[in-house]
């Protein structure tokens, strides 16, 4: 009976610690990315009080439609998958695609609607570049890491 039990409680506290490690991982970054574009854009503290909220909506919605829409399609098509489809499910895959690069790019219009009055034109113009800097050196500290873990195996 206790065996039983033994290996139902050690899969639940590696998915709990998993998961734990995952998010506290997510807040790390959210953290740097708050500090980045808010010292790469000079906000003030008010435009800081009024830009963070509509942008954490906007990055939220984003989120979502990477992770809840767009990554089931494309872990339908692994192993292969894309390689057996027909035009017709293909075509079904592309719409899916479709929309989603389409809704991205109604919130990121929606995004600048909201902010223009905010940090101003400059600003906005500024934050795409940040943004982009902030996604490359995020990219390029864990290109690091894994090769400085190579290098110790």
């Amino acid at each position: 009976m206790k065996t039983k039990l033994i290996l139902p409680l050690l899969l639940l506290f590696t998915i709990v610690g998993f998961s734990q490690s995952h998010q506290e991982k997510r807040d790390q970054i959210k953290a740097l990315k708050v500090s980045y574009i808010t010292t790469e854009l000079n906000l003030s503290t008010a435009e800081s009080e009024k830009f963070w909220p509509v942008y954490n909506v906007y990055e939220q919605k984003i989120y979502e439609i990477r992770h809840e829409r767009l990554r089931p399609l494309f872990k339908q098509m692994g192993d292969g998958a894309l390689d057996k489809m027909s035009e017709k499910e293909a075509r079904v895959y592309l719409d899916k695609f479709q929309a989603a690069d389409e809704e991205q790019f109604i919130l990121r219009k929606k995004l600048v609607n909201d902010l223009r009055p905010i940090i101003g034109s400059v600003k906005l113009i500024k934050l795409k570049r940040v943004e982009d800097d902030f996604n490359k050196k995020l990219l390029d500290k864990y290109k690091d890491k894994d090769r400085d873990k190579e290098k110790r195996e």
